[in-house]
């Protein structure tokens, strides 16, 4: 009794097929009577190719397609394109790309905020008054300091130092104005 089935070849984990015509009992991979055609489902998009003209001429003989055959060949006649699987997204993915998009939205609005407090700092330099342009500046530097976490110190040492050091950092910028 013959068959039409689908043959394996190609690499490990990397499938092609061949749409040969068998006898039921050989083995998948063996030798085949007859060929009629190709699939290749790792491509995007698959490939199949079926000689339709031999296909039928082996029906006629008596050959019993497999499952799998007999519906990739329909698809093949209505002319269904295979479509290739839409990649999905995990969960985790997802999560990652939406904490991503909040982060880019409040540094965006956190980079505007910044900008109006230096146009109002620019401002008040053009004016007579310096004192009205440093505590805008000190505005400004107190916000980003809120904005940025300060993380826990590890050593009391190591945080008196940062201390020490932010603060002759102000008092050298109050001594060049």
């Amino acid at each position: 009794m013959l068959k039409i089935k689908l043959a394996r070849f190609g690499k490990k984990k990397q499938p092609t097929y061949r749409i040969v015509v068998n006898e039921a009992k050989t083995k998948r991979d063996g030798k085949y009577v007859a060929l009629l055609g190709h699939y290749l489902p790792i491509q995007d998009p698959k490939v199949l190719t079926v000689n339709l003209k031999e296909y039928d001429y082996w029906l006629s003989k008596g050959a019993k397609p497999t499952e799998t055959v007999a519906s990739l060949v329909e698809k093949f006649k209505k002319g269904d394109v295979l479509k290739a699987k839409r990649n999905k997204i995990s969960k985790k993915q997802r999560k990652r790309m939406e904490e991503s998009a909040s982060a880019k939205a409040t540094t965006t609005e956190e980079k505007k905020v910044e900008v109006k407090e230096e146009v109002k700092i620019k401002k008040t330099e053009g004016s007579k008054d310096q004192k009205e342009a440093v505590k805008a500046e000190e505005k400004v530097e107190k916000k980003k300091e809120a904005k940025a976490p300060e993380k826990a110190p590890t050593d009391s040492k190591d945080s008196t130092k940062k201390e020490s050091v932010k603060e002759k950092s102000k008092e050298k910028k109050e001594t060049d104005k």
